[in-house]
């Protein structure tokens, strides 16, 4: 049997090491919570003397305790990712029809847009009954925007609308205004529902719940539609439901009308040019389309309506023609692209046609 000595001065050493790696490592601490605070007051509004004032007008406007409105927007944060998820798309990128509603119209959005419609049906009828606007065109956009509830986004929306409203980044045209109108529209939001703005969370571009609405457009078209006193977008389907087809009835639903006809576009060059020059306004009559040599179903020519020859490429491939209605530009008054309308719709009809084939 062996026994292990340690002479005084082995202890001593160690002593001296173990010492030395913890005034190494509450040292790192000290430095690496200082460099936290630098961070933090770097990225905080609160020592800003535009957001100050901007605090002060609105409090004046709207006779809020200015207390209150200085004390939210110190606590917003700088947020240096939404200035870079805000920019515009690289350019030269073909755009491809075929391709994106293949990315909207999928098994995953399929089955949950089932799901949904099948707990839903009451209100979705419901809600077609007061403004006209079907079951599939409402959970269509519901797909679209966030996969029924799936992706609302994690920023506190206050963070995003001051980084986009106090630091809009350079490249390209400035929206600082709008977002500081849409920072104002929140806290008149968090006001009206008594809840703490901060506590709002929503996309990198402040859009928030399952229909992805902007808070002005929360306060002007969103709807208590279960009528228990309070909107609320992230949970309850009663106002997600009801909100979304108000909001399509606002800008012009008519109810019962297709969203767009089939349509081969004119041959003449001239022709197809005035037909597309409005892009996706509806301005000429079924009569304007076929005096310009465009061909319509005979259903079509019957149409009461303005529509508007909407364009969609396909990338190197033929592009994709329409005859939109006005039911197809009021969705594109929610998104202004004609390729987002097309794939609400087309997510709505493949929905319905499960649901009809019992699927």
């Amino acid at each position: 049997m062996h026994r292990t000595t340690c002479s005084t001065s082995s202890f001593s050493t160690l002593r001296r090491v173990v010492t030395g790696l913890i005034i190494s490592t509450c040292l790192w601490s000290a430095q690496a919570a200082k460099a936290q605070k630098a961070t933090e007051a770097e990225s905080s509004y609160a020592q800003r003397e535009d957001v100050k004032r901007f605090a002060s007008e609105l409090a004046q406007r709207h006779q809020w305790d200015e207390a209150w409105v200085q004390n939210v927007l110190r606590q917003a944060r700088f947020q240096p990712r939404v200035t870079r998820l805000i920019m515009p798309a690289p350019t030269g990128v073909a755009k491809d029809w075929a391709a994106y509603r293949a990315r909207m119209v999928e098994p995953v959005r399929l089955r949950a847009g089932l799901a949904f419609w099948q707990a839903n049906e009451r209100w979705l009828r419901l809600a077609e009954e007061y403004y006209g606007v079907p079951p599939e065109i409402v959970v269509g956009l519901l797909g679209v925007e966030s996969i029924f509830g799936q992706q609302m986004g994690s920023f506190r929306v206050v963070d995003t609308l001051a980084t986009l409203a106090f630091d809009f980044p350079t490249g390209r045209s400035d929206r600082s205004a709008f977002f500081r109108s849409e920072l104002e529209d929140l806290l008149v939001l968090a006001k009206r529902e008594q809840v703490d703005p901060l506590s709002i969370k929503g996309s990198f571009a402040g859009a928030i719940g399952m229909p992805q609405f902007m808070p002005s457009s929360i306060n002007k078209y969103a709807v208590d539609f279960d009528s228990n006193g309070h909107i609320n977008l992230q949970t309850s389907s009663a106002d997600v439901i009801g909100s979304v087809a108000h909001y399509l009835a606002q800008f012009g639903w008519q109810r019962e009308w297709p969203t767009y006809f089939e349509v081969t576009p004119p041959t003449n060059s001239d022709h197809l040019a005035t037909l597309l020059g409005p892009d996706i306004v509806p301005l000429f009559s079924p009569e304007e389309f076929t005096d310009k040599g465009a061909l319509l179903p005979s259903r079509a020519l019957s149409h009461s309506g303005k529509l508007a020859l909407v364009l969609l490429q396909n990338g190197a491939a033929a592009p994709t023609y329409v005859a939109g209605t006005s039911n197809f530009y009021a969705i594109t008054r929610y998104n202004w692209s004609s390729y987002y309308a097309l794939a609400v719709i087309s997510l709505g009809e493949a929905l319905r046609e499960s649901r009809a084939q019992g699927r």
